[in-house]
Protein backbone atom coordinates (compact mmCIF):
# COMPACT_ATOMS: atom_id res chain seq x y z
CA UNK A 1 0.00 0.00 0.00
CA UNK A 2 1.18 3.72 -1.05
CA UNK A 3 1.74 5.64 2.50
CA UNK A 4 -0.30 9.06 2.36
CA UNK A 5 2.18 12.05 2.40
CA UNK A 6 2.41 13.29 5.79
CA UNK A 7 0.42 17.02 5.98
CA UNK A 8 0.60 17.66 9.30
CA UNK A 9 3.89 20.74 8.87
CA UNK A 10 1.92 21.89 4.97
CA UNK A 11 -1.50 22.41 7.75
CA UNK A 12 1.06 24.29 10.19
CA UNK A 13 2.64 25.98 7.03
CA UNK A 14 -0.95 27.30 5.90
CA UNK A 15 -1.63 28.40 10.13
CA UNK A 16 1.66 30.15 9.62
CA UNK A 17 0.78 32.10 6.19
CA UNK A 18 -2.71 33.02 7.63
CA UNK A 19 -0.76 34.33 10.82
CA UNK A 20 1.72 36.11 8.76
CA UNK A 21 -0.73 37.69 5.97
CA UNK A 22 -3.32 38.79 9.05
CA UNK A 23 -0.15 40.46 11.05
CA UNK A 24 0.69 42.05 7.69
CA UNK A 25 -2.19 44.85 7.81
CA UNK A 26 -1.74 45.78 11.01
CA UNK A 27 2.43 45.99 9.94
CA UNK A 28 1.47 48.40 7.15
CA UNK A 29 -0.82 50.15 8.87
CA UNK A 30 1.34 51.16 12.03
CA UNK A 31 4.34 51.27 9.35
CA UNK A 32 2.28 54.19 7.51
CA UNK A 33 2.15 56.53 10.34
CA UNK A 34 5.91 57.37 9.79
CA UNK A 35 6.17 56.28 6.03
CA UNK A 36 4.06 57.56 3.33
CA UNK A 37 2.20 55.24 1.14
CA UNK A 38 4.23 55.50 -2.25
CA UNK A 39 7.51 55.60 -0.20
CA UNK A 40 6.61 52.36 1.79
CA UNK A 41 5.57 50.44 -1.04
CA UNK A 42 9.11 51.90 -3.35
CA UNK A 43 11.10 50.25 -0.10
CA UNK A 44 9.28 46.79 -0.02
CA UNK A 45 9.00 45.64 -3.31
CA UNK A 46 12.55 45.90 -3.60
CA UNK A 47 12.93 43.65 -0.19
CA UNK A 48 9.78 41.13 -1.94
CA UNK A 49 12.26 40.69 -5.56
CA UNK A 50 15.13 39.99 -3.95
CA UNK A 51 13.08 37.35 -1.78
CA UNK A 52 11.69 35.74 -4.47
CA UNK A 53 14.88 35.71 -6.81
CA UNK A 54 16.49 33.90 -3.94
CA UNK A 55 13.59 31.44 -3.95
CA UNK A 56 13.72 30.53 -7.67
CA UNK A 57 17.18 30.14 -7.61
CA UNK A 58 17.29 27.68 -4.99
CA UNK A 59 14.67 25.58 -5.86
CA UNK A 60 16.22 25.62 -9.10
CA UNK A 61 13.25 26.98 -11.31
CA UNK A 62 13.22 29.22 -14.57
CA UNK A 63 14.61 32.21 -13.62
CA UNK A 64 13.48 34.52 -16.74
CA UNK A 65 10.08 33.93 -18.96
CA UNK A 66 10.32 33.05 -22.42
CA UNK A 67 10.01 35.62 -24.91
CA UNK A 68 6.24 34.76 -25.54
CA UNK A 69 5.07 35.71 -22.62
CA UNK A 70 6.71 38.56 -21.81
CA UNK A 71 3.21 40.60 -23.10
CA UNK A 72 1.33 38.76 -20.61
CA UNK A 73 3.59 39.04 -17.52
CA UNK A 74 4.14 42.87 -18.05
CA UNK A 75 0.06 43.02 -18.22
CA UNK A 76 -0.43 41.24 -15.30
CA UNK A 77 2.44 42.78 -13.63
CA UNK A 78 0.59 46.02 -14.05
CA UNK A 79 -3.16 44.88 -12.99
CA UNK A 80 -2.34 42.47 -10.05
CA UNK A 81 0.75 44.08 -8.39
CA UNK A 82 0.89 47.80 -9.55
CA UNK A 83 -2.87 48.00 -9.81
CA UNK A 84 -3.27 46.33 -6.75
CA UNK A 85 -0.69 47.31 -4.49
CA UNK A 86 -1.67 51.33 -5.28
CA UNK A 87 -5.39 49.91 -3.93
CA UNK A 88 -4.28 48.85 -1.56
CA UNK A 89 -1.70 50.72 0.28
CA UNK A 90 -3.89 53.90 -0.16
CA UNK A 91 -6.87 52.17 0.76
CA UNK A 92 -5.27 50.51 4.25
CA UNK A 93 -3.55 54.38 4.85
CA UNK A 94 -7.22 55.95 5.03
CA UNK A 95 -9.61 52.81 6.35
CA UNK A 96 -9.70 50.79 9.44
CA UNK A 97 -7.48 47.55 9.32
CA UNK A 98 -10.04 45.07 9.64
CA UNK A 99 -12.09 46.66 7.50
CA UNK A 100 -9.27 46.56 4.88
CA UNK A 101 -8.57 42.78 5.30
CA UNK A 102 -12.26 41.81 5.27
CA UNK A 103 -12.79 43.75 1.47
CA UNK A 104 -9.63 41.94 0.34
CA UNK A 105 -11.21 38.79 1.42
CA UNK A 106 -13.43 38.97 -1.33
CA UNK A 107 -10.64 38.34 -3.92
CA UNK A 108 -12.20 34.73 -4.49
CA UNK A 109 -16.04 36.08 -5.35
CA UNK A 110 -14.54 38.05 -7.74
CA UNK A 111 -12.37 35.36 -9.16
CA UNK A 112 -15.77 34.08 -9.89
CA UNK A 113 -17.60 37.10 -11.39
CA UNK A 114 -15.18 38.20 -13.69
CA UNK A 115 -14.55 34.17 -15.00
CA UNK A 116 -17.75 33.62 -15.58
CA UNK A 117 -18.21 37.83 -17.17
CA UNK A 118 -15.82 36.49 -19.86
CA UNK A 119 -17.62 32.93 -20.31
CA UNK A 120 -15.25 30.58 -18.37
CA UNK A 121 -17.34 29.61 -15.73
CA UNK A 122 -21.15 29.31 -15.68
CA UNK A 123 -23.16 30.29 -12.41
CA UNK A 124 -25.83 27.85 -10.75
CA UNK A 125 -27.83 29.10 -7.53
CA UNK A 126 -24.88 28.31 -4.84
CA UNK A 127 -22.42 30.76 -6.70
CA UNK A 128 -25.25 33.11 -6.97
CA UNK A 129 -25.89 33.24 -3.42
CA UNK A 130 -22.65 33.27 -2.40
CA UNK A 131 -22.01 36.83 -4.77
CA UNK A 132 -24.89 38.19 -3.13
CA UNK A 133 -23.99 37.57 0.50
CA UNK A 134 -20.95 39.12 -0.20
CA UNK A 135 -22.13 42.05 -1.56
CA UNK A 136 -24.88 41.80 1.71
CA UNK A 137 -22.09 41.83 3.99
CA UNK A 138 -19.77 44.11 2.26
CA UNK A 139 -22.69 47.18 2.50
CA UNK A 140 -23.20 46.42 6.07
CA UNK A 141 -19.31 46.73 6.86
CA UNK A 142 -19.16 50.31 4.78
CA UNK A 143 -22.28 51.61 5.35
CA UNK A 144 -23.02 54.00 8.34
CA UNK A 145 -23.21 57.13 10.33
CA UNK A 146 -21.38 59.41 12.11
CA UNK A 147 -17.41 58.14 13.06
CA UNK A 148 -18.74 54.28 13.92
CA UNK A 149 -16.50 51.14 12.78
CA UNK A 150 -18.46 50.61 9.19
CA UNK A 151 -18.75 54.21 7.87
CA UNK A 152 -18.03 54.84 4.36
CA UNK A 153 -14.63 55.81 3.79
CA UNK A 154 -12.81 56.39 0.29
CA UNK A 155 -10.35 53.77 1.33
CA UNK A 156 -12.75 51.32 1.57
CA UNK A 157 -13.72 51.46 -1.79
CA UNK A 158 -9.59 51.80 -2.50
CA UNK A 159 -9.66 48.24 -1.07
CA UNK A 160 -12.59 46.76 -2.64
CA UNK A 161 -10.73 48.05 -6.28
CA UNK A 162 -7.27 46.12 -5.27
CA UNK A 163 -9.84 42.75 -4.51
CA UNK A 164 -11.45 43.07 -7.92
CA UNK A 165 -7.72 43.60 -9.42
CA UNK A 166 -6.13 40.61 -7.58
CA UNK A 167 -9.41 38.86 -8.88
CA UNK A 168 -8.41 39.68 -12.47
CA UNK A 169 -4.84 38.94 -12.21
CA UNK A 170 -5.35 35.62 -10.66
CA UNK A 171 -8.23 34.93 -13.29
CA UNK A 172 -6.30 35.83 -16.10
CA UNK A 173 -2.79 34.39 -14.98
CA UNK A 174 -4.04 31.00 -14.48
CA UNK A 175 -2.85 29.70 -17.81
CA UNK A 176 0.63 31.23 -16.97
CA UNK A 177 0.62 29.74 -13.87
CA UNK A 178 -0.35 26.40 -15.18
CA UNK A 179 2.29 26.34 -17.80
CA UNK A 180 4.96 27.96 -15.97
CA UNK A 181 4.32 27.34 -12.15
CA UNK A 182 2.78 30.27 -9.44
CA UNK A 183 6.41 30.65 -8.05
CA UNK A 184 7.61 31.67 -11.34
CA UNK A 185 4.32 33.79 -12.68
CA UNK A 186 4.23 35.61 -9.20
CA UNK A 187 7.92 36.79 -9.12
CA UNK A 188 8.15 37.53 -13.02
CA UNK A 189 4.93 39.94 -12.73
CA UNK A 190 6.44 41.08 -9.34
CA UNK A 191 9.59 42.38 -11.20
CA UNK A 192 7.62 43.83 -14.21
CA UNK A 193 5.95 46.01 -12.12
CA UNK A 194 8.98 47.01 -9.94
CA UNK A 195 10.09 49.74 -11.82
CA UNK A 196 6.64 51.72 -11.85
CA UNK A 197 6.06 51.07 -8.17
CA UNK A 198 9.68 51.86 -6.94
CA UNK A 199 9.49 55.00 -9.33
CA UNK A 200 6.07 56.26 -8.27
CA UNK A 201 7.49 56.57 -4.83
CA UNK A 202 10.66 58.38 -5.20
CA UNK A 203 9.30 61.93 -4.67
CA UNK A 204 8.27 60.47 -1.36
CA UNK A 205 11.53 58.99 -0.40
CA UNK A 206 12.54 62.14 -1.07
CA UNK A 207 11.40 64.31 1.09
CA UNK A 208 11.11 62.13 3.76
CA UNK A 209 13.34 62.71 6.56
CA UNK A 210 14.58 59.18 7.13
CA UNK A 211 15.76 60.70 10.43
CA UNK A 212 12.52 60.35 12.39
CA UNK A 213 11.60 56.96 11.13
CA UNK A 214 11.96 54.50 13.39
CA UNK A 215 13.26 50.62 13.88
CA UNK A 216 9.82 49.48 14.22
CA UNK A 217 8.76 51.17 10.81
CA UNK A 218 12.02 49.64 9.39
CA UNK A 219 11.04 46.38 10.19
CA UNK A 220 7.70 46.82 9.21
CA UNK A 221 8.88 47.24 5.59
CA UNK A 222 11.32 44.27 5.85
CA UNK A 223 8.38 42.25 7.16
CA UNK A 224 6.24 43.21 4.14
CA UNK A 225 8.38 42.65 1.79
CA UNK A 226 10.29 39.43 2.79
CA UNK A 227 7.75 37.70 4.59
CA UNK A 228 3.98 38.53 3.79
CA UNK A 229 5.21 38.26 0.40
CA UNK A 230 8.38 36.08 -0.30
CA UNK A 231 8.10 33.37 2.29
CA UNK A 232 4.50 33.18 2.98
CA UNK A 233 4.03 32.43 -0.75
CA UNK A 234 6.38 29.44 -0.82
CA UNK A 235 4.40 28.08 1.83
CA UNK A 236 1.03 28.89 0.26
CA UNK A 237 2.47 27.25 -3.10
CA UNK A 238 3.28 24.07 -0.99
CA UNK A 239 -0.03 23.50 0.37
CA UNK A 240 -1.84 24.00 -2.54
CA UNK A 241 0.92 21.11 -3.92
CA UNK A 242 0.17 18.77 -1.18
CA UNK A 243 -3.54 19.39 0.03
CA UNK A 244 -5.13 21.22 -3.39
CA UNK A 245 -6.51 24.57 -3.69
CA UNK A 246 -9.91 23.88 -2.05
CA UNK A 247 -8.40 22.90 1.22
CA UNK A 248 -6.09 25.30 1.20
CA UNK A 249 -8.48 28.20 0.66
CA UNK A 250 -10.11 27.58 3.85
CA UNK A 251 -6.74 29.05 5.36
CA UNK A 252 -7.38 31.92 3.77
CA UNK A 253 -10.78 32.64 5.87
CA UNK A 254 -8.50 32.92 8.67
CA UNK A 255 -6.43 36.09 7.53
CA UNK A 256 -8.84 38.87 8.17
CA UNK A 257 -9.82 37.27 11.88
CA UNK A 258 -5.99 37.90 12.38
CA UNK A 259 -6.12 41.07 11.03
CA UNK A 260 -9.11 42.09 13.32
CA UNK A 261 -7.69 40.84 16.60
CA UNK A 262 -4.10 42.25 15.98
CA UNK A 263 -5.72 45.69 15.00
CA UNK A 264 -7.49 45.59 18.40
CA UNK A 265 -4.68 44.10 20.51
CA UNK A 266 -1.85 46.50 18.69
CA UNK A 267 -3.76 49.43 17.01
CA UNK A 268 -6.50 49.96 19.78
CA UNK A 269 -9.40 49.66 16.56
CA UNK A 270 -12.55 47.99 18.44
CA UNK A 271 -13.94 46.34 16.63
CA UNK A 272 -18.60 46.95 16.56
CA UNK A 273 -21.07 45.04 16.46
CA UNK A 274 -21.96 46.62 12.63
CA UNK A 275 -18.28 45.32 11.64
CA UNK A 276 -18.29 41.69 13.00
CA UNK A 277 -21.80 41.27 11.03
CA UNK A 278 -20.03 42.44 8.14
CA UNK A 279 -17.32 39.75 8.76
CA UNK A 280 -19.59 37.16 9.45
CA UNK A 281 -21.76 37.71 6.12
CA UNK A 282 -18.60 38.33 4.01
CA UNK A 283 -16.40 35.30 5.22
CA UNK A 284 -20.12 33.08 4.76
CA UNK A 285 -20.22 34.51 1.17
CA UNK A 286 -17.01 33.95 0.38
CA UNK A 287 -17.16 29.65 1.44
CA UNK A 288 -20.13 29.32 -0.24
CA UNK A 289 -19.24 30.93 -3.55
CA UNK A 290 -15.70 29.28 -3.63
CA UNK A 291 -17.11 26.07 -2.78
CA UNK A 292 -20.50 26.19 -5.13
CA UNK A 293 -18.38 25.94 -8.46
Amino acid sequence: MRRRPPTLLVDLGLVGVALIWGLNFTVVKAALQEIEPLAFNALRFPCAAITLWTLIRGTGRQLWPRARDWKMVLLLGLVGHVGFQMGFIFGLDLTLTGNAALLLSTSPVWVVVISFAIGRERFNPRVIAGVLTTVAGMVVLITGGGDEVGTVRPGDLLVLGAAIAWGAYTVFGRRMVRRRGALQTTAWTLWAGLPVVVGAGVPDLLRTDWGTVSIGAWLGVVYAGVFAIGFAYLLWYQGVRTIGQNRTGVYQNLVPVVALLSAWIWLAEVPTAQQLAGAGIILAGVVVARNSR
